[in-house]
């Protein structure tokens, strides 16, 4: 079937496919290579399964509800063996050439299972079982078992062997203002169903880990908690990249960048910026100099040091920690997530205002990058530390990503991607906007390691919740990083916000009325059919692509709130609200 031939502009819902309730992948290991000149990516993934309490997923269910969508055929499996058990994975754009049931003999106790498996680079315990039939429609990936009537008899590994398609919706295949070949995932509207088969409800929250080939050339960036090191395969022409993550996330914020990107340095001369000496890059003979030597900034108020190529920035202006610890320290923080290793219960984490960081970028942009990014970034870093509170996260890279990227920013666990219109183009009179607007967007991107990531929406309709928040508090991010006085933060506050109501007046005259609804499934928000599946309404509108409605609107009424209770006591609200919901998906109640 085509990617695109059922749909139409009438029916601009993107479909949830995926039975969670009545099977959850705990985890998923991928291994995956990478083909820059077929522009595919070839290899496995190894989904960890876990029943559903109460879930009997049998082929009488209705899966009807909540507008899914779903055929019946979808939701049953084929007609041979009617009485099986089908899990259903979301999946579209992917070639599946086999499906297997994987024998793990260690497994005890599933809910334990993830955590164990997340230090290893390779699928532990695991051994090929028998292929499982299955079949793929436009949207979805059904496995069976024969016999498995339910999911407490379906196997609890199975590993998808496939291949990308070099024109699937959840990577983009681009070549980088260097003219070299690369790809990212580039935050589609279908999300990561084209990159691996998954669940893409956001209640699917799993670990994952991933070992991905490249040319040897290339750098690897992705979502996870440690710097990946490389190392080369026996055929020298591919280097292996492993990253893992210990917080189940949602499937669709895995992220990953393939490119020949080098890190920017703290100092690059501009007269000899290129120089191979002066970039940093997987196997360039700088990396030395980089990983053991201090490095000074040109605005020279900080010393930037690298340890493991990562960038720390001790600020020693001390009025940019703001943030009460007192009441963690007494009381400590009760977690109401499931059990993972979190940050917010470590106390080394409460005092780190500077995570470790890095940014990589095209070698022609290395020197706006370093500019900007490289000498905003600890700065923003510890101004949303004296603003929210603990780092959710343990690092950050950014990386600036081709032309071409739809958005200013996007951000992801550990790794955001920023488009190059944050950088100065070097004309006269632009360094201090695009410092601003850089700053801001950094700002931004940061916040949504509170408000999108640790803390994300149980509808993906309630953007808001991301958005919203990210924008309201990028202002106030942004204007601590800067060190504004009150009054300077007023005015700035006050502008920003007329010249957001004037966006959001032009949007909605110029839009469809139906895609400007804060929250389109109105008091259905939150509601799944008995099997999981759902839809995301309007998600697969292309004008939705280009609308601001879930920023603006959800910036306004938070700016409204804070009207009415005061902005020290709205702040000291979303100080607790992280500290109470962190882990944890939520509706606008």
């Amino acid at each position: 079937m085509e990617p695109h031939e059922d749909l139409t502009p009438d029916k601009d819902d993107l479909p949830l496919r995926a039975n969670t309730n009545h099977m959850l992948v705990k985890h998923y290991v991928l291994d995956l290579t990478v083909h820059l000149e077929r522009r595919v990516i070839s290899g496995s993934v190894v989904l960890f399964l876990e029943p559903c309490p109460g879930g009997r997923g049998n082929a009488e269910e209705d899966d009807s509800g909540a507008g899914s969508g779903a055929s019946t055929l979808e939701a049953r499996g084929s007609q041979d063996g009617d009485d099986d058990f089908t899990l259903v994975l979301d999946c579209c754009d992917l070639d599946v050439s086999k499906v297997e049931e994987v024998d793990v003999t260690s497994v005890s106790a599933m809910a334990s299972f993830p955590s164990e498996l997340a230090s290893e680079s390779q699928t532990p315990g695991a051994q090929d079982g028998g292929s499982l039939p299955f079949q793929i429609e436009q949207w979805s990936l059904q496995v069976r078992k024969k016999g498995a009537a339910s999911p407490q008899e379906f196997p609890r590994a199975v590993r998808i062997c496939y291949e990308t398609r070099p024109t699937g919706r959840s990577v983009r295949w681009t070549k980088d203002q260097d003219h070299r070949v690369c790809v990212y995932t580039a935050g589609s509207p279908i999300n990561n169903r084209a990159l691996f088969p998954c669940q893409e409800p956001p209640v699917a929250m799993s670990t994952w880990q991933a070992t991905v080939r490249a040319p040897s050339e290339c750098l690897v960036l992705m979502s996870g908690e440690e710097q990946a090191l490389p190392t080369e395969d026996a055929d020298t022409r591919f280097s292996t990249w492993s990253y893992y993550v210990t917080m189940p996330m949602p499937a669709s914020t895995f992220t990953l960048a393939v490119g020949h990107w080098c890190q920017v340095t703290a100092e690059i001369p501009p007269a000899l910026e290129g120089e191979a000496g002066l970039v940093s890059g997987p196997g360039s003979s700088s990396s030395k100099v980089v990983k053991d030597s201090p490095h000074q900034t040109g605005s020279g108020d900080r010393t930037t040091c690298s340890d493991s190529t990562f960038s720390y920035a001790p600020l020693e202006d001390q009025a940019l920690s703001v943030t009460d610890y007192s009441g963690m320290v007494n009381g400590g923080v009760s977690c109401s997530h499931d059990d993972y290793p979190c940050r917010f219960t470590e106390r080394s984490a409460w005092s780190q205002r500077v995570i470790p960081h890095r940014v990589f970028g095209p070698v022609g942009l290395l020197q706006q990058a370093q500019m900007a990014v490289l000498q905003l970034l600890p700065r923003c870093l510890a101004a949303a530390h004296a603003v929210l509170g603990v780092h959710p996260f343990p690092r950050l890279d950014v990386l600036i990503v081709p032309a071409g990227f739809s958005s200013l920013g996007m951000a992801s666990p550990h790794i955001m991607f920023l488009s190059q219109s944050v950088l100065s183009d070097g004309s006269p009179g632009s360094g201090e906007s695009c410092l601003s607007l850089c700053g801001s967007r950094l700002c931004h991107e940061i916040a949504h390691s509170w408000f999108g990531l640790v803390i994300g929406a149980r509808d993906w309709t309630e953007e808001w919740i991301s958005e919203g928040f990210a924008t309201y508090l990028e202002d106030i991010i942004w204007a601590q990083a800067q060190q504004l006085s009150f009054h300077e933060t007023a005015e700035h506050s006050d502008l920003k916000a007329l010249l957001r109501w004037r966006r959001l007046s032009d949007e909605l005259q110029n839009s469809q009325e139906e895609l400007q609804i804060l929250r389109p499934n109105m008091e259905n928000t939150g509601q799944v059919s008995e099997s999981g599946s759902s839809t995301v309404k309007h998600a697969l509108n292309p004008d939705k692509t280009f609308m601001q409605v879930h920023y603006l609107k959800g910036y306004f009424l938070l700016r409204f709130l804070a009207s009415q209770v005061g902005d020290e006591q709205f702040m000291d609200f979303f100080r607790l609200f992280v500290k109470k919901y962190h882990g944890q998906l939520i509706l606008s109640q």
